[in-house]
Parts: C-alpha cells; structure tokens; sequence
C-alpha cells in the first residue's frame, strides 16, 4: 500500500501541467451619465463675510410707553369707507416737445434714456430755445439763442458704479442796452453787438460701494467766447468715509471731503488799455465733519481748510473756516429749531458771471471770494399735515463779494473809436464790469407752502437783505427785498402753474460824460412785478399740449441798468412721452 501511494505521488509530479488560454481583457462600458443632486458635492463651511460698520444691521430697541388712559369711547360698528387714491400716473423713461411763439421764439426739448439688463444705462437731453425778434424801442439787435446737451453712459460693476458725461453749451446774446448819449445812426450801425458762449464739459464720476473711498469725481472745463477770451477748470473731489469705532465703539464715521482745483484763462484786453489779462488760481480743501446725536441734538461738526495759490497776482492763502450745525426738536414731528456758522471760500469764473448777467464785458477781473462766516439759526416744521414753513435770520461777512457794475461809454455817441482802435461792441456803455467789496449781509427769510387739496399747492416766500458796503457806495444792482407766490394746480387731465415775484428797486452808477470820467449820480432801477403762467393739458398718457405764458402784465422793466426786457410772451407747443 504504502509503495502504491508513493507510486502515484511520482506519476502526478511528471505529468505535464495544461496552459491556461484565457486572456485579460479591458471592457469598455458606455452608457448616458444622468446627474443628480446627491451627486454634488456639499459645502460644509459657511463663508465668513466682514463688512463695514456702516453696511451693518443696526440693532432696533422698541420702548412701549403704557400708561391707563380713562376713557367713555365705545366703538361704533361701521362701513370701511374707500380712500381715493386718485389714478396711478404711467411713467416713462423719454420725451420729445416743441413749440413757437411770438418774438418769432422756437423750442425743442428732449430726453432719451435706454438701459440694459446687465446694469447699464444711457441717456441724451437737449434743449433749444431762442427769440430772432427784438425788444420794442431798442437800437441793437436784441435777440438770443440758448442751446444745451449732455449725453451720459453708466455701469453698475460689482464694487462700484461709474458714470461719464458729456456737457455742451451754446449761448448768443447781444449788448443792446445802451445809455441815453443820443447815439447817431451811423454809429448804431457800426456796433457789433453779438457775444456768443461756448462751453464744453466732460465729467467722470465712480460710486464705490461698502469702502472707506466713497465717491470721487473729476470735472475738465473749457469756456470761451467770440472775442478769444478762454477758461479752463478742472476739479477733482474724493470722499472718503472713516471708521472711528477703532478708537471708541460707539463712535461714527468720519467723512472727509477732499478736493483740488486749478482755474487758469485770459481776456484779449481789460477795460482801460489793451493789455491782455490772465489769471491762475490753484486751490486745495479738506472738509472733515462728523455727525452725531446727543440728548435729541443732531450735530454736524466740521471745518473747512482751504489753500489757494493766485499764480498771476503772486498772492497764496491758508484758511479755516467753521462748518458747525445743529438742530433740535422742540414739538417732535411739529416744530425744530436749528442753527450753525459756516464759512466757504468760493472760486468766481468766467461762465459762472457770464450766467448771472450774459451782459458782462470780456475785461474782468478775477478773484475769489472768502465768506469769512455765516451764521444762521432759524424755525422750520408743520402746523398739520397739509402747512410746512422755515424761517430764518443769517449774518454773514464777505470779502471780495462780486458787483456788476456797468461801464462807462467810451463814445460821446458819435465817435466810434479810442485812441485810434475802433470801439468794440460792449465799449458804448452797454455792458457791465465786476467790481469787489467786502460786504456784511443781515438776512431774513421766510418761506411757507400749503397743500390745499390735493389738487391745488400754495407756496410762498419773503426774504431780506440789508447790505454794509466797505468800499462801494453801494450794493449795485442787487436788491434788499425780494418775494414770490406759486400756485400748483394738477388734475388727471389738466395741469397749471402760476409764478408771481416781485423785486424791489436796485442801484447802478450814471457817469458825467464819456469815458474816462467820473461817476455823476445813481441811476435807480425800478421795482417790477411779474406774472408768469403756464399749463397744459394731457390727451392721453402719452400725448399733451402745453401753454406758457410770461409776463402776463406786460411791464416795461429792466432786470440791468438800460436793458428792458421782453414784453408780454406766449408760447405754445406739444410733447409725446414714450418708452422704447
């Protein structure tokens, strides 16, 4: 047995062992991948967000003041009467109107605003209005043409908005008011009177949103003129909002208002000679203030610093001034006391004069003014829901307050030259000079507006000046008492506006005889009332016609010494509202 087994073992252990033939292959299995929502993977950390203190949530705390009040009243079951809420207006983001009236007057007013949905907005406006008729009983053209348009992009980025704008201006006037000197017609008809404005502006604006750098802006100027004169202004201001809670937490912010200015231009020649004058004025401020309240005050303080370098004039300053107000509340909802003291210095330019009175000569000379203080205190509130009113009481001081003047002629009214350089068209008496003083004002003011229905608004306002002249004799050509009276009326349809104002007499200077010469008394301009009306009246949501209609009285007024203005005007036209 034992030899048999052995036997076997041996046969097994020679017989030849059989290859395997199976291969290893790869499979390749394709088949549509359906994704689902457990397949994701999951955020397991929440994201930690810092903002700043003022993009917080401020904490609310409500106090229930509950007190037993003894009382009769029972509640009487009733009808819920409805409110009339009167019909929603359609609003819409265009409009196009024009007109005609008489002074041979056309206009042309539009606005076209697109936007998109990845937050961003175009617009375009522009304006037209002029008279080619001129003034009854004057000798020089009397006509004038206004044109404006500003055309605009913005974007809302992430972090921050931006916006650039364009602005263009173009104003015609004519020096027409000439003195009483019995002008002969040969000389009338050798006065070029025309002045033309022209204005280009480009101005970059960006928001920052939830940073310590706010807001800043850069504004490039040019201004010029038909007789070469030229202004350039650029202006660059950055806000910034400071986080004072590292110092103390229950502190605010501190805002800081920061600019730069450079204003620099040229007029071919001054008044008296034909030297060219220049000017060159660089200005850099800081405006810190801070806001809090305080026992029911609600206080602003801050100070103006300013640093201004006259390059031409060789004159550098470095001032401060307040800027310090408060408020409190004496009635809550009813009535509010408020008061401050400010001061500003204040950068006079070309264009700036040229709007207040298109009538100025290009001779100027230019400075800035330093309002040394102003302080006020004053009342405003309601005495219901329907009567708001302000009234208030300033005195402040000026230096180097800005007058106009007018200038003396250098024509006897029948030459037409000086010195052997012909006259130009403002050298006949017939434009106006700037002159400075120092100058402290005592205001009052008041102002009152009454929601009779909701249909028909009230509105008025009265104010005061008494002017102390240091060197002028004089505050000339500005008036001590001026008033205005505006009535609202608006329904579904119908719509109608009534302005009445009133401005007492101002002052201007009469000269013995042609330039150079002395000055030979005052002449007195009257006080004059005017009526203005306009309304219209709505087709549909779409479609209207309006009316305007100005100096209703017909006065024969003068807003500068010897320029009588329009009298009585009407124009009417229609406009088209829509939306693309």
């Amino acid at each position: 047995m034992l030899n048999l087994s052995a036997q076997k073992r041996t046969t097994e252990k020679v017989q030849p062992v059989k290859r395997d033939t199976v291969k290893t292959e790869v499979v390749e299995v394709e088949t549509k991948y359906n994704p689902k929502i457990s397949d994701a993977s999951k955020i397991k950390k929440n994201p930690i967000l810092q903002l700043l203190d003022k993009s917080k949530k401020k904490k609310l705390t409500y106090n229930i003041f509950s007190a037993p009040v003894a009382s009769t009243f029972i509640p009487k079951t009733g009808v819920v009467k409805g409110v009339d809420v009167g019909v929603k207006e359609r609003l819409f983001n265009n409009y196009i109107a024009a007109g005609f009236g008489n002074y041979t007057s056309p206009y042309f007013e539009a606005y076209i605003n697109s936007s998109t949905r990845f937050e961003s907005e175009f617009g375009f406006y522009t304006k037209y209005v002029a008279s080619f008729d001129n003034i009854e009983n004057t000798l020089l053209d009397s006509d004038f043409s206004n044109f404006l348009a500003t055309v605009f992009y913005k974007k809302e980025e992430r972090y921050f908005d931006w916006k650039v704008r364009l602005n263009s201006e173009r104003n015609q006037y004519n020096w027409y008011g000439l003195p009483n000197n019995n002008f002969a017609q040969n000389t009338i008809d050798l006065i070029d009177a025309k002045q033309t404005y022209n204005y280009f502006n480009v101005l970059g604006e960006i928001n920052f949103l939830d940073a310590y750098l706010d807001k800043s802006t850069l504004s490039i100027s040019y201004f010029s003129d038909a007789l070469n004169s030229s202004e350039v202004v650029l202006n660059f201001d950055t806000n910034l909002d400071l986080p004072l809670n590292i110092i103390y937490n229950q502190l605010n912010n501190l805002t800081v208002k920061t600019g730069l200015e450079l204003l620099k231009g040229k007029f071919k020649n001054n008044y008296a000679t034909q030297n060219e004058l220049k000017y060159s004025i660089f200005t850099a401020k800081i405006n810190p203030e801070y806001k809090a309240t305080f026992s029911g005050f609600s206080l602003k303080l801050g100070a103006k610093i300013f640093g201004s370098f006259d390059t031409e004039n060789s004159v550098n300053n470095f001032l401060i001034y307040p800027d310090v107000h408060i408020q409190k509340p004496i009635i809550e909802e009813f009535l509010t006391i408020y008061g401050g003291i400010t001061g500003d210095l204040k950068t006079n330019t070309y264009k700036q004069f040229s709007e207040q009175n298109p009538y100025i000569s290009p001779t100027l000379f230019m400075t800035q003014t330093s309002e040394k203080y102003k302080a006020f205190v004053g009342l405003n509130g309601n005495l219901n829901n329907d009567i708001n009113f302000n009234v208030s009481a300033s005195l402040k001081e000026e230096d180097d307050k800005p007058l106009f003047l007018r200038n003396n002629s250098k024509s006897d009214g029948i030459n037409t030259t000086s010195n052997g350089v012909p006259l130009r068209g403002y050298e006949y008496g017939n434009s106006f000079n700037v002159v400075y003083d120092d100058v402290r004002t005592t205001s009052i003011f008041a102002e009152l507006e009454y929601d009779y229905t909701k249909k028909i608004t009230f509105a008025t306002n009265i104010q005061f000046d008494n002017f102390s002249m240091t060197n002028q004799t004089k505050a000339w050509n500005l008036p001590t008492f001026q008033t205005s009276f505006v009535v609202k009326y608006k329904t579904n349809n119908w719509y109608a506006t009534s302005n009445i104002f009133y401005i007492n007499e101002r002052k201007d200077l009469l000269y013995s005889a042609a330039y150079p010469s002395s000055a030979n008394g005052l002449q007195t301009l009257s006080s004059f009332i005017d009526v203005n009306l306009n309304g219209g009246y709505h087709f549909n949501d779409t479609f209207s016609a309006f009316l305007k209609l100005n100096n209703v009285l017909n006065n024969n007024y003068q807003r500068f010494a010897n320029f009588d203005v329009q009298g009585f005007q009407a124009l009417g036209g229609i406009a088209y509202k829509f939306d693309f």
